[in-house]
This record gives C-alpha cells, sequence and structure tokens, in this order.
C-alpha cells in the first residue's frame, strides 16, 4: 500500500494537474505542480485548504458533500473552478477514492482544463448563429449542398420562392426535395442535366435562368464552396427576375446601368436584331453604334466548326428562354472574339413580342492564359517540344490504336555524345542554346503525324506513328545526317553527335515504359559501340544490362567483404637475371562467379567509379608487402598501376604520400605505371602532378607504351623514368617485323631520353634474346613467372636475387633444358 509521501513525486511527473483530498474532512493534503500552477496558488497555499473553497457553484459544495458521504468511489463530471485571483475556469474532474498508509481513504482529484475548449464552442455556436442569421437576412434564396449533393441548409427565402411544403421542411426528407424541385420547373430534363453537370464539375461557375411551373423566372447563381483550398461543396443563391425581365422600362434602365459593364450586352428583339448595344459591344466589335444596330445575332456570333449552330441555338431560345455555351464573336475587321455568351428571354406582360438579353464575356485572356498553362504542363519551357507528360499520353494513344489496327509504331531515344563537355566548357546557358538549335534540326527530321519531345538534359525522345523497322531507321539516319552539319552560333562553329536506340512496337515492349526502357538500353549500346550511331534493341542488350548490374553489385560486395587479392609478377633484369621489382596485379574470386577476369571487372569499376577505392586499396596493400618484404631483406620496387580516375581524383597525391608516410616505404621503391590517355587528357595539369610525385620520390612508368596517343613532346616535358613496352608488340618479336620495328624503335627512344625500357609478355627464350640484344633493360612475362604469390615471389628471389648477380635465372635455365628436351 503506497504512502502519500511515496505519492507525492510520482504526481509531480504527471502533465494533468491532480489533487489529493482527506477522505475525512476533505481537505488539500497533496498537490502536483500542474494543479498548483493551474489554480495560481502556490504548494504551501493549497495544503489544508478546504477543497470546497475552490468550488465556483453551490452545486459543486453539495457535490463534495456527497463525496464525503460515500456515496461513489469513483466521479467523473464537469464544473466550474475558482482561482486566487477570482477568474474561473471549466474543467473536466474525476475524483477517484485511493485507500492510503494505515487504510486511511483519501481522493484522487484529476483536473483538465476545459476553458480553451468551452471558449472555442461558445465561438464556434457564436459563428454558426451569425452565419444563420446572414443567410436568413438574405433577399434571395441559398441552398448549400455538399459534394455528394446532400442538402446542408437552406433558407426560409428558398422555401419561398419553390413554394416547399411545410411538412417537407421539418422532416428535411434529401430526395423528397429534389424531387419537389424538379417538378416545380418547366424544362425538368434541362434542369436535371444542368445540376448533373454542376455535380460532376465540383470547381464550375455559372449563373442560369430557371422558369417555374408557377410562372417565376428565377436567376441561379451557382459557386464551388472550399474547405482548405479544397472543394466541399456548393453554394447556389436564386433571385427572382420576373418582374425586372418581364417590364421594358426596367430593360432599358438596365441597358443604361449595364453601358459600363466589362461584358458586351446586347439587346435583341424578337427577330433577332440588336436594338441596344453598351460600350463594351461597340468596342469589342469595332463597330460605331449605327453599324451594329440592326445587326443579326446569327451574323454576330458564330461555332468556328459549325456555321448552322447558331441559327439553331436562336430557335432553341424561343422555346427554352435561355442558352448558355461558348461562342465567337466577329469583329468588323474580319477577326472574332472567343467568349462565353447567354441568351435570356425577357417576358412582356403587355402581349408584346418578347425581346432578349445578350451578354457575351471576352475569354481571349483566359484562353491564353489557360494555352499557357498547359504549354507549362506539356511542353518543355527551353525548346517548346512536348514534355515527358504529353508524350505518355500520346504513347498510350499509340498503343490503344496500333493494338486496335495491328499497327506498328517506333520509339526513338536519343542523346547527345560528350554534350557535358559543351556545358563545362562554353557555359550552360551556350549549352541551352545548342540544344534549341538541336530541338529544331530534329523537328524537320519527323513528320507532322510524329512527336519529338525533351525529356531533360540533353535527352530527347521521338514517337513516329505507323513506321516499321525500315522507316525508324530512315528516320534514324536523317537525324544523324542533320545533327552532323556544323552549328554555327555567334561567332562559335562546332560540331555535335548524337547517338539513338529504337524500340519497336509490339516486338520490343507493349507499354510505355517497356518500349522507353529498351530504347534506352539500345541507345547505350550505341554508345558503346562507339557513339555517333543507331542501334535496334535486342533481348540480349537487357542481358547484358542484367550482367552488369550482377556485376556492379558483386564489386561492390567484394569491395565491403574483403574479396579481392593481390598477386605479384616479378619483372627481371635483363643483364643481370635478378628480380629487380614487381608488378602488383588484382585478383578476385566471387562466390557465385567465381574467378573474375581484370578485363571484365576494371573496366566495370571505372564506370561506377568504385576503381578510386579499390585503387586506394591496392596501393596500401602493395606497399605494406613491400615493406613486409623489406624486413625479410628483400628489396623490391613494387609497381602499382594507376586509374584515370583514380589520379584525376584531387587527394590522389596526398594519399600516395600518407601510405609512404605510415609504412616507412622508401619511394623510390615504390613504382606508379600510367596510361598515355592519363597524360594528354589535361597536359598542363598532369604535369603540375607528376612534378608532385616526382618531388615525393615516387619511381613513374608510361604502362603499354605505344598503344596510344605516343608523343615525344610529354616524354620530354614529364618526369617519367620508365616505358612498358606492351605486350601486344612483344608477341610478334623477333619473326614479325612491324613489331621487331616498333619495339626496336621504343627501346631507342627510351635509351635516347634516358629511360628504363622493360618488355611484358615475355613467353620465349627468343623474345628475351631478342630484347637483351636490343638493349632493353628489365622484362616481366611467363618465361620468368606468372603473376604469384607473395611467399612464392620471395622463394624466387631467393633463387634469383635481388642484387647484382650474374648467371641465368634458375626458373629460365629449367625452361631451357625442358626445350632442350623436346
Amino acid at each position: 500500500m503506497i504512502s502519500l509521501d511515496a505519492l507525492a513525486p510520482m504526481l509531480d511527473g504527471l502533465l494533468e494537474s491532480v489533487l489529493v483530498v482527506d477522505g475525512d474532512d476533505l481537505r488539500i493534503v497533496c498537490a502536483n505542480r500542474s494543479a498548483c500552477a493551474l489554480l495560481g496558488v502556490p504548494h504551501s497555499g493549497l495544503i489544508g485548504r478546504p477543497i470546497a473553497e475552490i468550488a465556483a457553484t453551490p452545486e459543486d459544495i453539495f457535490f463534495w458533500e456527497e463525496v464525503g458521504h460515500g456515496l461513489s468511489d469513483e466521479i467523473h463530471s464537469e464544473t466550474i473552478l475558482r482561482r486566487d485571483d477570482g477568474t474561473v475556469l471549466n474543467i473536466d474532474r474525476r475524483v477517484t477514492r485511493v485507500a492510503v498508509e494505515e487504510a486511511r481513504a483519501v481522493y484522487l482529484v484529476g483536473i483538465n482544463d476545459r476553458s480553451e475548449q468551452r471558449r472555442a464552442e461558445d465561438e464556434l455556436e457564436k459563428i454558426v448563429a451569425e452565419l444563420r442569421a446572414t443567410i436568413e437576412s438574405t433577399a434571395d434564396g441559398i441552398l448549400v449542398v455538399d459534394l455528394a449533393r446532400g442538402i446542408r441548409s437552406y433558407n426560409h427565402r428558398f422555401a419561398e420562392l419553390w413554394d416547399i411544403p411545410q411538412d417537407l421542411m421539418t422532416k428535411r426528407d434529401d430526395e423528397a426535395t429534389y424531387a419537389w424541385l424538379e417538378q416545380a420547373v418547366v424544362d425538368a430534363e434541362q434542369y436535371r442535366r444542368r445540376l448533373e453537370e454542376l455535380s460532376d464539375r465540383p470547381l464550375l461557375e455559372g449563373t442560369d435562368l430557371i422558369v417555374l411551373r408557377s410562372g417565376k423566372i428565377l436567376e441561379r447563381a451557382s459557386l464551388p464552396q472550399y474547405a482548405r483550398g479544397r472543394p466541399v461543396g456548393r453554394v447556389f443563391s436564386f433571385r427572382d427576375i420576373t418582374q425586372s425581365l418581364a417590364d421594358k422600362s426596367r430593360l432599358q434602365l438596365a441597358a443604361k446601368v449595364f453601358s459600363a459593364s466589362l461584358d458586351a450586352i446586347l439587346i435583341i428583339d424578337s427577330e433577332h436584331r440588336v436594338v441596344a448595344a453598351n460600350a463594351k459591344s461597340l468596342e469589342s466589335s469595332g463597330c460605331e453604334e449605327g453599324e451594329l444596330l440592326g445587326q443579326r445575332t446569327d451574323s454576330l456570333l458564330f461555332l468556328p466548326e459549325d456555321d448552322k449552330f447558331v441559327p439553331e441555338i436562336l430557335r432553341s431560345i424561343e422555346g427554352d428562354g435561355f442558352w448558355e455555351g461558348e461562342l465567337s464573336y466577329r469583329r468588323k475587321d474580319g477577326t472574332s472574339i472567343p467568349g462565353l455568351a447567354s441568351f435570356v428571354r425577357a417576358l412582356n406582360d403587355d402581349g408584346n413580342p418578347p425581346q432578349y438579353v445578350l451578354f457575351f464575356k471576352d475569354l481571349t485572356d483566359k484562353l491564353a492564359a489557360k494555352k499557357r498553362i498547359e504549354e507549362l504542363a506539356y511542353s518543355d519551357t527551353l525548346t517548346g517540344l512536348p514534355n515527358r507528360v504529353l508524350l505518355n499520353e500520346r504513347i498510350e494513344f499509340a498503343l490503344s490504336w496500333s493494338a486496335r489496327e495491328q499497327r506498328h509504331f517506333a520509339v526513338l531515344f536519343i542523346d547527345l555524345d560528350r554534350f557535358k563537355q559543351i556545358n563545362d566548357s562554353l557555359g550552360h546557358i551556350f549549352g541551352d542554346r545548342v540544344l534549341v538549335e538541336v530541338a529544331k534540326r530534329i523537328k524537320e527530321c519527323i513528320r507532322q503525324c510524329d512527336t519529338a519531345a525533351r525529356l531533360g538534359g540533353d535527352e530527347f525522345l521521338l514517337l513516329l506513328q505507323d513506321v516499321d523497322q525500315r522507316g525508324a531507321e530512315a528516320t534514324a539516319r536523317r537525324i544523324l545526317a542533320a545533327l552532323s552539319r556544323s552549328f554555327v552560333l555567334g561567332d562559335m562553329t562546332l560540331t555535335v553527335t548524337c547517338s539513338i536506340g529504337i524500340a519497336l512496337y509490339p516486338g520490343d515492349g507493349l507499354s510505355a515504359d517497356d518500349l522507353i526502357k529498351n530504347a534506352d538500353t539500345a541507345m547505350y549500346n550505341a554508345k558503346e559501340r562507339g557513339r555517333a550511331g543507331f542501334r535496334f534493341y535486342q533481348r540480349q542488350m537487357n542481358l547484358n544490362l542484367l550482367a552488369r548490374m550482377k556485376l556492379d553489385q558483386a564489386l561492390r560486395e567484394a569491395l565491403e567483404h574483403q574479396r579481392f587479392r593481390l598477386k605479384y609478377q616479378p619483372q627481371i633484369n635483363l643483364a643481370t637475371g635478378n628480380v629487380i621489382g614487381v608488378e602488383a596485379l588484382l585478383r578476385w574470386t566471387d562466390p557465385e562467379m567465381g574467378e573474375v577476369s581484370p578485363a571484365l571487372f576494371i573496366p566495370q569499376a571505372e564506370e561506377n567509379g568504385l576503381i578510386i577505392r579499390l585503387g586506394e586499396w591496392v596501393l596500401n596493400q602493395a606497399v605494406n608487402q613491400a615493406v613486409a618484404w623489406q624486413k625479410k631483406d628483400i628489396d623490391l620496387i613494387v609497381a602499382v598501376n594507376v586509374s584515370a580516375l583514380q589520379f584525376q581524383n584531387p587527394d590522389f597525391i596526398r594519399s600516395v604520400s600518407t601510405v609512404l608516410r605510415r609504412s616507412g616505404l622508401p619511394p623510390r621503391q615504390l613504382e606508379l605505371e600510367l596510361t598515355e590517355s592519363i597524360l594528354i587528357q589535361d597536359a598542363d595539369e598532369a604535369l603540375l602532378r607528376l612534378q608532385a610525385l616526382a618531388e615525393l620520390g615516387v619511381r613513374l612508368s608510361i604502362d603499354d607504351f605505344g598503344t596510344g596517343y605516343s608523343s615525344l613532346t610529354y616524354l620530354k616535358r614529364f618526369p617519367i623514368h620508365k616505358l612498358k613496352i606492351d605486350r601486344s608488340f612483344v608477341e610478334g618479336v623477333p619473326n614479325d617485323e612491324s613489331d621487331t620495328a616498333i619495339t626496336t624503335a621504343i627501346i631507342s627512344i627510351g635509351r635516347t631520353l634516358k629511360l628504363g625500357v622493360i618488355a611484358e609478355g615475355v613467353e620465349t627464350e627468343s623474345q628475351r634474346e631478342f630484347l637483351e640484344v636490343s638493349g632493353c633493360d628489365q622484362f616481366q612475362g611467363f618465361l620468368c613467372s606468372p603473376a604469384v604469390t607473395p611467399e612464392e615471389i620471395e622463394v624466387l628471389a631467393r633463387e634469383l636475387g635481388t642484387q647484382h648477380r650474374p648467371g641465368q635465372p634458375a626458373r629460365m635455365a629449367a625452361v631451357h633444358a625442358e626445350q632442350a628436351i623436346d
């Protein structure tokens, strides 16, 4: 059983206000912080105080007397409490009887302040009452309905205009009320159609004339009702205009009043000729008043697609008394204005022929704004071509039409080649000008029934209606030819090429997404095959794409789970036969794919950017291995291949310096192998990086020399130490004249520029002898050893030596012996 002393700190942790009242004398024995704040009394001012003192009503005093007599163990009620400053609070209160130490009974009084809620409810009731009073005070009949046409409210004026019976007003039967309204109008069918139109279009605003069987003519204004920016219903306002339409003099007076109207207003006689016009009518028509008066309505108004439409309207007005719709207003100069026309028949009590009032609202600005909105919604703002939204709609139409008519169509995905270089070098503004010109040329290459859309960036998509493979190919060739012509923009002349992927319906997809995706896949295949061309989609492309995706994911997992390893191929001094260094070669065994060739995963790593992390891992592993060999008195230069992305990484120089500093490896023991393409992409930037590496003391070599853009200029400028002859040249020596000449030339260049020369891929003794005689310094290849583990390198280093050791390498001697036996 809990004590009061233990109860107090527990109550202080509650957000709810709580008082503890002694069960015998009904005095407060405990109160939490929230209760003290609520009542505006310090804790000491509440303890020992009779609970009845904070009661604000006599009923509350009687309530505590009943509690004191033990009439209930738990009471939940609403009441009013008085604070010490005299203010009162509306509260929600729960009183619970609880036993504490020594069977003592107390009452826990939980209090929630409902003052703000009560004030909000009172304010809401006030607003509702004011709204109701406003509705009832208006001279118009008001009907409020929700989106489901459920009647929410109407005023007495509405009931009076429609002569709604008293019993129908009291039971508020929506269906019966609607039935009464429908039977009260002259044209029930038109009335019902108009209500359905308003119900189907919740944002529509409109004004109608309703003729009742009782003879009344009501003008109905309909406005959407909004809540939080969304339509929630509709408000109808009904005004009795019977007398105003029937009284000719008032109609004439209204014509004068409406002379200042922003809408054109015409008074028309029973022969449908203009008898009066306001200033806006004259302005809209471009006529003087004398020119406009007497003209027939069907000569002023017309429907562009149907010349007989207006005469039919005029005949229908004689029976219906009202018409509203969109027509064009013919001007004196032959041009026209689009607008909303409303005809209202004015009744006459004196037996004279009826007259009509024509209201014409100029919709030129509204339609222009609507057109602009549609352009923004469905067009690319830069080129004016359709955007993805409109393109998808047209593809969906092409799908349904082609399926029904059993026809074909094509989707072409176009991507500009190396467009990023234009943006990076000339700026995005110039790039946008190029895109506009490209869009124009693409549009010139397609038919009017086709669609050219811009997806974004430098990507375009074409929809070619009713074409087969030959038609799609012809269009692709026209586009390639059009873009191959030089673009002249200001004082700049440039050429832009593109890659195109083509997907055909139905063979390459039955949905817009599939066709676009497959055309995209074909486009990437075209880029992989050299750009500036086109490719038709083939199912194998998706298989290749899936294979690349699988390889990409496996690469990431291998890097995360340390599944890579390094092997090392020894590099031999041709003069001494010693092992002078090793090349670190990356190997990867995947749990599912097995041993994966570097020729497969290295390009993928370069494409997805993992080559930077992978290159850092190789650099760290190779340097640490060289240090481990040094500790075993094996001094070897370790050569590490560097990718273009890794070399261009801003942190590359710092990472090389950090690895050397942490490992303690002398910089001269690290050799970085670079391809020629790295050096010529940005020669000035490459020179700065190479100089920084050379200052660290790192050795630099050019890998696969002769296979790229070889230039003696960069050999002279750059701090290069060694040239590596590619295996493709070594393979043909000494028998192939071309390979022999190229290999000899590379060795000669190296000796002239005082650069070391190493040949890779040496597999035969004749190759080794030719290289030695030609003056090559080093070689590596299967003649000595393939790439092997660090432990095997240690054995080989001890066999062949790592310093100046004369004699033939033991492993090479064994090869010679085997050749002699053969």
